[in-house]
């Protein structure tokens, strides 16, 4: 696979996609309609990545970024009749921002590296059985549905590990800079144990307050 070496960046709060996870977006920013019209018409790829949480109330900035991001490549592409794009985006490999780019677009360009990250791409399913799944996830399922998560466990059997677990961290209602840690972790088991130690001081709120009822 041939990537990028500079990139396009839609810097998007309350937002995060894993690598082998589809999201849809919806497109209506003049800027950002710009970009995925540049983007069709080249590889289709678009860096996704968080802002990080500024006090600039004044909004002149540009905001600063979060070093990790993940690429994503332009899957499915519809326009509305009202000139907005409905996109879905497939992640591929997550990547860390090297430098900005100066460019005339109205969009931000970024120099990224991929090379902390080439396990990504890797194909090869793990073998698990879905009820192993359903213990791993056991505090995460409860979590979902307390509060008011409804997610098809029966479609998550047939996904591979990888997929399932970037899937639930990406729908789950962890906080923005909690998905952000779990984007950055290094392989699947450290994900796996940043998910057990996040769900840990939900869990222990949840019986406290269940406690006080």
């Amino acid at each position: 696979m041939s990537l990028p070496k500079i990139i396009p960046i839609f810097p998007l709060s309350n937002f995060i996609i894993f690598p082998k996870t589809t999201v849809p977006l919806n497109i209506f920013e003049t800027r950002y309609i710009d970009m995925v019209n540049d983007s069709m018409k080249t590889n289709k790829y678009i860096g996704m990545i968080q802002p990080k949480l500024s006090k600039n109330i004044d909004n002149t900035e540009l905001p600063n970024l979060h070093k990790i991001g993940c690429l994503g490549k332009i899957t499915s592409f519809k326009e509305t009749d009202d000139g907005r794009y409905l996109i879905d985006l497939k992640g591929i490999i997550r990547f860390e921002i090297n430098k900005e780019i100066e460019t005339n677009k109205k969009y931000r360009k970024f120099d990224v590296s991929f090379n902390n990250y080439f396990h990504d791409l890797n194909d090869e399913k793990e073998e698990l059985k879905f009820s192993d799944l359903k213990i791993i996830f056991k505090d995460l399922k409860n979590l979902f549905e307390k509060r008011g998560f409804i997610i098809n466990w029966k479609a998550l059997e047939k996904q591979s590990l990888d997929e399932t677990i970037n899937a639930l961290a990406i729908a789950s209602p962890f906080s923005l800079e909690e998905k952000q840690i779990l984007l950055e972790a290094t392989n699947l088991n450290t994900r796996k144990t940043k998910i057990a130690e996040i769900l840990s001081t939900y869990t222990y709120d949840q019986y406290n307050n269940n406690t006080l009822q």
